[in-house]
């Protein structure tokens, strides 16, 4: 099953990850590698493609092709069968797991995502980090080691994203900007859709296409999160939070704020942190 970039970016967000060791490994040509034919890939994996081609044949019949600009994630528990191109094949792989994942007897991700990205100069970068730190022995190099993976599936996912929304992310990304820097006005859809003079449902698919949500929901969420967050200091009443970020009725705030956040914001708390 593949995963667009929002669900596959929901998940690193949300699940602690394990990583399990990083790689650069080259096949050579004119062989076929069997080695998880009959042992089943015990990890997930996000593999790079770096050079050349090869054929990932997933339990006889689930295929993908990879070469430099596509990279596979997921496919813990898998029957994999690797036949490079004559001429070889150059990739990265860093396992990983959900944390507790062995322990706890949770369901591995068996799913697969290919993602078609551009091999940008950024991304060779953080691959060579990635290894460089996998080879340290340093706990600050294993710390560094968590980071540089989050960022390279963040630079992984944003790329799938942008060559997704080619015509438009430009667009988007200005209005995502505008959006946070001028949150406590009284924004309507059609005045952002009239900033870029385009027409509201068509700025609204756009929006929603590239972020996953609504222009005027992106809003509303980014008002309450940052409502929370001043609501969490203790120093300010509802009703000077709620006129900070643009409500003029306390009331109305609150209702919207219970809806988005799941707790009335006269009773945030350190414990409710969630966005």
């Amino acid at each position: 099953m593949r995963h667009t970039y929002e669900e596959l970016a929901h998940y690193f967000a949300a699940t602690p990850i394990h990583l399990y060791g990083v790689y650069r490994t080259r096949l050579e040509g004119n062989r076929i590698y069997g080695g998880h034919v009959n042992k089943p890939t015990a990890k997930c994996a996000v593999i790079i493609a770096l050079d050349g081609e090869a054929c990932f044949d997933f339990d006889g019949g689930e295929q993908y092709v990879l070469k430099p600009g596509r990279i596979l994630i997921g496919g813990a528990g898998r029957r994999l069968e690797i036949t490079p191109s004559e001429d070889g094949f150059l990739y990265c792989l860093a396992h990983y797991l959900p944390s507790g994942a062995i322990e706890q007897g949770q369901r591995q991700n068996r799913d697969i995502s290919c993602l078609d990205i551009t091999l940008n100069p950024e991304l060779l970068r953080l691959v060579d980090q990635l290894l460089n730190a996998a080879s340290a022995p340093d706990v600050m190099d294993q710390l560094n080691q968590r980071s540089l993976f989050y960022q390279l599936v963040t630079n992984v996912l944003q790329s799938e994203r942008y060559l997704q929304n080619e015509g438009s992310y430009l667009i988007i990304e200005d209005a995502i900007r505008y959006i946070q820097q001028h949150f406590t006005e009284p924004l309507t859809l059609s005045k952002l859709a009239d900033r870029y003079e385009l027409k509201a449902k068509y700025f609204s698919y756009l929006f929603t296409k590239y972020t996953g949500t609504g222009p005027i929901d992106y809003l509303i969420r980014y008002r309450m999160n940052k409502a929370h967050e001043w609501l969490l200091t203790r120093q300010f009443s509802v009703t000077t939070v709620a006129k900070s970020i643009g409500y003029s009725d306390p009331y109305y705030f609150s209702r919207l704020f219970k809806k988005y956040k799941g707790v009335a914001p006269s009773q945030v708390d350190f414990t409710s942190r969630e966005d």
